[in-house]
């Protein structure tokens, strides 16, 4: 086995027991992996000092993976780490550094000496880092970038990110996620994206949580054929009067996501609404889906965001058959049944709709307003409404009366079931 190191792709753990030099006097020429919570167990500070001192030595040109946890150290080890690692690591594949939402110093620009030729993952939480896309230009390999919680003293625009992503060709995941909202210069200030889009021929998961025009400007850059997963958490939708043209080119470029053909709406107690898109014919971990979330404390501002977003003339929403819109532990609120009816109308194929419990009073209590003419323009294809929820099922049954009646009488007829889960 020590015979063929490499050729069985080993690697030894360091988490800081001992000097570096008599961790590596014991075995072969290995790759050296840096853990500063091994088995997820906070490590001392001799053992902190030991792998701050192993980033120092001669050794550091062997250091194949580093874990880094801010949680474990004290500020002046970080300013040691911060220090150690402003020179080129020629074996480095995989860095994870975490703050833990503490506030540190912005890593300075000369971080890995700029240089990161064989770097695959890269992972910072909490980390101030403004000067990364200098960074990124110089790192080709790089497979899976994830910066979460970036503080606003690590902002970088998109049009640097954008430039930056050019290098990446390789690139299989990307996530990006801000700490909290940070409004771009006025439109007019932006530069203007430019005439060509570059492709990002490998990535297939996209993951953001910012403000809208950050992601606007990002995705007016890029294109994604093999885009598969995306999920978009949006700070500041709310309230704006936002077309999303870039957010449905990219969607509809993606060829997976023609894939996707029922939508379920998702409502959390702690005022989260949820649009995800997946293909019907995988019930558990769906190869392909689009998920989207509205961050505000406001439950109907979140529910007129979803019906803008779903309305803004997407032709993957005005195909799908199927909706169900499911809740969990309902949060209380006050707010318009014709809400729910704006969210609907873009949905004009579909054909079944499921509803739970108290959301299907709502709902129905909307539906059943509408007669005549107006029985059709909403739902127009719908043919089946299943309704969870024995204790309302009798009453929603009376209720949405008129609503049968009219599709009845129109040639569109909607039969009511019961839903059980």
């Amino acid at each position: 086995m020590f015979a063929s190191p490499r050729y069985l792709d080993l690697q030894l753990e360091y988490g800081g027991h001992g000097p570096i030099s008599e961790a590596l006097d014991a075995w072969p020429v290995l790759p050296v992996i840096l853990v500063s919570s091994p088995g997820g167990v906070s490590s001392s500070d001799k053992q902190l000092d030991n792998l701050i001192a192993a980033l120092e030595s001669e050794h550091y040109n062997r250091i194949y993976e580093i874990e880094i946890e801010k949680f474990d150290m004290t500020n002046s080890l970080w300013e040691r780490f911060a220090e150690a690692m402003q020179k080129p690591f020629p074996e480095l594949t995989r860095l994870q550094v975490c703050a833990e939402g503490d506030v540190v110093p912005a890593l300075p620009e000369s971080f890995l000496g700029r240089s990161a030729p064989p770097l695959q993952t890269l992972h910072l939480e909490s980390v101030p880092f403004p000067s990364l896309p200098t960074l990124l230009l110089s790192a080709p390999g790089l497979v899976v970038l994830t910066l979460d919680d970036i503080p606003d003293s690590g902002y970088f625009s998109p049009d640097a990110l954008a430039t930056a992503l050019t290098a990446m060709t390789r690139l299989d995941y990307l996530e990006l996620r801000f700490r909290s909202p940070r409004p771009l210069p006025h439109p007019a200030s932006r530069p203007l994206p430019p005439p060509i889009r570059f492709a990002l021929p490998a990535l297939t998961e996209l993951v953001f949580n910012g403000v809208y025009e950050y992601l606007y400007d990002l995705l007016s850059r890029i294109d994604t054929p093999l885009l598969y997963n995306l999920t978009i958490t949006f700070f500041d939708f709310i309230g704006h009067n936002y077309d999303i043209p870039q957010l449905h080119r990219l969607i509809s470029h993606a060829e997976e996501f023609k894939a996707l053909d029922h939508a379920v709406v998702s409502i959390f107690h702690y005022s989260i609404i949820e649009l995800g898109l997946y293909p019907k014919t995988v019930a558990d971990d769906p190869p392909a889906r689009l998920m989207l979330d509205f961050d505000c404390a406001e439950f109907g501002l979140q529910l007129s965001s979803l019906a803008q977003v779903c309305s803004s003339s997407s032709p993957l929403i005005s195909a799908l058959e199927e909706l169900k819109i499911m809740e969990y532990d309902l949060p209380s609120y006050e707010m318009e049944d014709t809400q729910w009816l704006e969210l609907l109308e873009p949905f004009t194929s579909l054909k079944n709709l499921y509803l739970m419990d108290d959301i299907a009073r709502r709902v129905c209590g909307a539906i059943q307003e509408l007669s005549g003419e107006m029985a059709t323009e909403v739902l127009p294809a719908l043919r089946n409404l299943f309704v969870d929820g024995s204790r309302s099922f009798e009453h929603i049954q009376e209720a949405i009366r008129p609503f049968v009646t009219a599709r009845q009488l129109s040639g569109h007829p909607v039969a009511i079931h019961h839903w059980r889960r």
